[in-house]
């Protein structure tokens, strides 16, 4: 696992490497930040992205209200879940879609207890899609940093919050391994040179649009944020958060008709997460390359189009959904069997057992046990094959 963290010592104050030099980063280059790419290699996976972003919003166009609203609460919360989980951060799931329903206004029954970590992680994914035409600046910036971390620290470690890194403690590397034997993977410019290279690139990210595409511009966003690593902790999860605001831009010429609700109905940090470790070879060989990005770029938008593409599976599941509780709207069902059927259409982990209904339901194994015998009645559940004693039940595939 990755982590972040500054060696103790003197900060070195490290120059650009002269043209006799072979540069070790890419901000040691001496014409860095000129970012290089070869566009026709990449106008394919450019298209395939464009197309598919299409679509997917021609798709969400074409259903109510309540499944864009289903569709993002699932997005946005595996948003959530995932970003902060490739930085080895585990949230609490039912407090996550809570934070994410009480902000989308979606009705997901009893909600979970507020919590002041994740309802700020949940604000800076909302502030950088929702807001994605606003300007991008430092205080908004610095602004997301203080909502991922409320209390000022970092685990145990006390962090600068809401401000850029001084380098007091010496350099921020990214390393890996025992204490004993850490293995560095990236140094950061030095904390001196961020004013300099944040104007720089918040005067770009604030440019024209139609300079470049913007779908290439989220990527180059990504990775220039993360590079400057400017902040104590957060790099990564507020690098992602500059891509999607890029990214929403991005959506909003990609489909004939924008979806009624505003953000995404796909997670690109969700597919970054599956992809976790080329996620981190590739900004590794990049951040030790030339300024010519185009490999990452072509990465960025690989992961991107595998996550839209996904997407229409978690579409074609909340339409399932809405099917099913269309079809059993008159059915004499118990508040414990809407609950548990509800689990059951959102990926039930494992098999159903009436050991497991009266664990979630909260209840004695002898009223789960006639709650599931009232269902396979109706047709709702069928009983699966084998198991014996420990009899185990499933949605019919026919309900």
């Amino acid at each position: 696992m990755l982590i972040h963290r500054k060696i103790c010592g003197e900060s070195p104050n490290i120059p650009r490497m002269t043209s006799d030099d072979a540069p070790l980063y890419l901000w040691q280059h001496l014409d860095w930040p000129t970012w290089r790419y070869d566009l026709h290699a990449l106008a394919t996976p450019l298209a395939n992205v464009s197309q598919a972003q299409g679509r997917l919003l021609g798709r969400l166009a074409d259903v109510g209200w309540g499944t864009q609203a289903q569709a993002q609460l699932i997005a946005l919360t595996n948003d959530v879940l995932k970003t902060s989980e490739i930085e080895g951060e585990r949230l609490d799931l039912a407090s996550v879609r809570s934070s994410v329903a009480r902000r989308l206004g979606v009705d997901i029954g009893a909600l979970a207890p507020a919590d002041q970590h994740i309802d700020g992680v949940v604000d800076m994914a909302l502030d950088a899609t929702t807001h994605c035409t606003a300007p991008l600046t430092a205080e908004r910036l610095l602004g997301w940093h203080a909502a991922l971390f409320p209390t000022g620290y970092s685990g145990l470690s006390r962090i600068r919050v809401g401000a850029w890194r001084d380098d007091a403690q010496g350099p921020m590397q990214v390393v890996s391994g025992p204490m004993h034997r850490q293995k560095v993977h990236y140094e950061a410019p030095p904390a001196t040179r961020l004013p300099d290279e944040l104007a720089r690139f918040l005067a770009w990210a604030n440019a024209d649009p139609s300079a470049e595409p913007l779908l290439l511009k989220a990527g180059l966003a990504h990775l220039w944020f993360v590079t400057l690593h400017p902040l104590d902790d957060g790099n990564g999860r507020v690098a992602r958060a500059v891509g999607d605001l890029f990214l929403a831009r991005a959506e909003q010429g990609a489909g004939p008709t924008p979806p009624t609700l505003p953000g995404r109905c796909y997670s690109l940090s969700a597919q970054i997460q599956r992809e976790r470790e080329d996620y981190y070879a590739i900004l590794e060989h990049t951040q030790k390359g030339t300024l010519d990005v185009t490999a990452w770029l072509m990465w960025f938008l690989g992961a991107l189009h595998r996550a839209i593409e996904g997407a229409h599976h978690t579409l074609d599941g909340v339409l399932d959904r809405a099917r099913f509780w269309q079809r059993w709207a008159q059915a004499p069902l118990n508040p414990r069997q809407r609950k548990l059927l509800g689990r059951l259409l959102d990926d039930f982990e494992g098999k159903l057992t009436t050991r497991k209904w009266a664990a979630i339901a909260k209840c004695s194994e002898d009223t789960a046990l006639r709650d599931i015998q009232d269902l396979l009645a109706q047709g709702i559940l069928h009983r699966l094959p084998g198991g014996g004693r420990s009899a185990a039940y499933a949605l019919n595939p026919s309900a």
